[in-house]
């Protein structure tokens, strides 16, 4: 089981010492960084600020947003990142939902599977450079379909360093699950249970199938709280607010992926009234109802000893990457756990 950092989105500013936690990770053998973006920061520059203070580690987005840009921007930055850093650029890719792209993006939402396909199919021409991009797609068409007429398929100046730059789609319905299998060349998961796995290989299968084969080196990159404390509950206790958040209010009550995930894994009572509580302002009490069962099925907490067991069920599930958060203190101790 590899191990990787994840930096996150920015709060109201940059988060202190990421720099000092980026050279700690890569220090202690972690095989990837990642940032991420929200509607504040992006997740392209503060990879290659910080990413300049490394030397082999990853980098890794996780993710950019699709609405936020259109696919030649994407892979234009993809390669720029790709040349900067050696070849160790690794483009995470998510549809974020509807609240941001149509809210923030001012973009549709509609059809987030077939817009993906479309994503995705464009940036790997562009990055192959093996001729003229052109596309004639329900969502993007290169040249436009409908535009001045002077539009010509172009090729990317940049030649590329690697002619394919691994792409990563972040998915937590089964069908996104399966697209990822079949398009890309890993899965984000958020929220991923060692309980859930036979559910989620048999998405990846489908994918698999589809593609018509199971690549070797297909990655499973899973954020993954882990909390070493003598105490189970007060380690609870520190991700209940952000558990609350998801369930709650990333999303709107009757569109919330990340609800759907813990219906499916058997809370869907918990996750009903974790939103209900959120949605109507009670935040702290939203948090209080999760209960230290639901947190254990996607964290890692408590003494070491129970971590090193409970280990053993996520190194037996899909999951190749544990991604963890935190300070560089925080990485050393929880590398020493988890070795």
């Amino acid at each position: 089981m590899k191990l990787g950092y994840h930096i996150g989105y920015w709060s109201s500013g940059p988060p202190e010492g990421a720099v000092e936690a980026i050279r700690t990770a890569e220090e202690l053998g972690f095989d990837s960084v990642w940032t991420a973006e929200g509607y504040g920061s992006d997740a392209l520059t503060p990879l290659a600020w910080w990413g300049a203070a490394t030397s082999r580690i990853k980098l890794g987005t996780n993710i950019v947003q699709m609405s936020a840009r259109t696919p030649t921007a994407t892979a234009m930055a993809a390669m720029t990142l790709d040349h900067l850093s050696g070849g160790r650029f690794v483009l995470g890719l998510g549809a974020s939902g509807p609240q941001v792209v149509e809210g923030w993006y001012g973009q549709p939402y509609p059809k987030p599977l077939a817009r993906t396909r479309e994503y995705v199919e464009i940036v790997r021409k562009v990055v192959a450079r093996e001729q003229p991009v052109t596309h004639d797609g329900r969502f993007y068409q290169l040249p436009l379909r409908d535009g001045t007429g002077l539009g010509k398929p172009l090729k990317a100046t940049v030649h590329p360093l690697r002619g394919h730059i691994p792409i990563y789609l972040a998915a937590e319905g089964p069908k996104n699950v399966a697209l990822s299998a079949e398009i890309c060349d890993g899965w984000l998961p958020l929220f991923f249970s060692p309980k859930s796995d036979d559910f989620y290989r048999g998405a990846l299968r489908e994918g698999f199938a589809r593609r018509g084969e199971q690549p070797a080196d297909f990655e499973v990159a899973a954020s993954v709280p882990v909390i070493v404390h003598d105490d189970v509950e007060q380690a609870a206790d520190l991700i209940r607010p952000a558990l609350a958040l998801y369930i709650g209010g990333m999303g709107a009550k009757t569109m919330n992926f990340h609800h759907d995930v813990f219906a499916r894994m058997g809370y869907e009572d918990v996750a009903d009234k974790v939103q209900e509580l959120y949605l109507g302002g009670n935040k702290a009490e939203a948090a209080a109802a999760i209960p230290t069962s639901l947190i254990e099925d996607t964290s890692l907490i408590g003494p070491p000893a129970k971590i090193r067991e409970e280990l053993a069920a996520w190194e037996e599930s899909v999951v190749t990457t544990l991604l963890l958060r935190g300070d560089a203190a925080m990485l050393r101790k929880v590398a020493d756990v988890l070795s």
